[in-house]
């Protein structure tokens, strides 16, 4: 994997983690890469909450991926911590280069160290490589997932 680093996104880096969230379909239909302000304003909230993880992957200088890692405290499994990996990002030249599995082992380890029984994340259903993808590195789709947009 060569010098890749995985790192607390900073406020620099707003504008390369944006450009990746917009950088496919789905995406392109629902970020803003010309009006950061929502952005900074969503990361000074998630740099001050201790139970988040916003991270980039760096190589070479550049900001080639994504992750937000957020661990949540629960009453449900005896009293179960769990971790919901959100927002995975690799930049187009970089798929295929096993950067996506080390950014996923990083999360699942990250979770190790807080002590979490349970890991999950939810894909969108169009998603199919993704969906792929996950289940290799050994997850299960045993819930359906509902949003209510507000």
């Amino acid at each position: 994997m060569g010098d890749l680093e995985i790192r607390q996104a900073a406020t620099e880096d707003v504008p390369a983690i944006v450009a990746l969230l917009a950088d496919d379909p789905l995406g392109a239909r629902r970020e803003s890469p010309d009006d950061l302000t929502p952005y900074l304003t969503a990361l000074e909230r998630i740099s001050a909450d201790p139970n988040q993880r916003l991270v980039v992957a760096v190589r070479e200088g550049r900001i080639v991926g994504t992750l937000q890692l957020t661990i949540v405290p629960g009453l449900s499994r005896r009293g179960a911590t769990r971790s919901v990996i959100e927002g995975v990002r690799v930049h187009a030249l970089e798929r295929g280069s096993g950067l996506g599995s080390r950014f996923i082992e990083w999360a699942i380890e990250e979770s190790r160290r807080e002590n979490c029984q349970l890991v999950q994340l939810m894909s969108d259903s169009t998603r199919t490589d993704a969906h792929r993808f996950y289940e290799r590195l050994g997850f299960e789709a045993t819930h359906v997932g509902f949003k209510l947009s507000l």
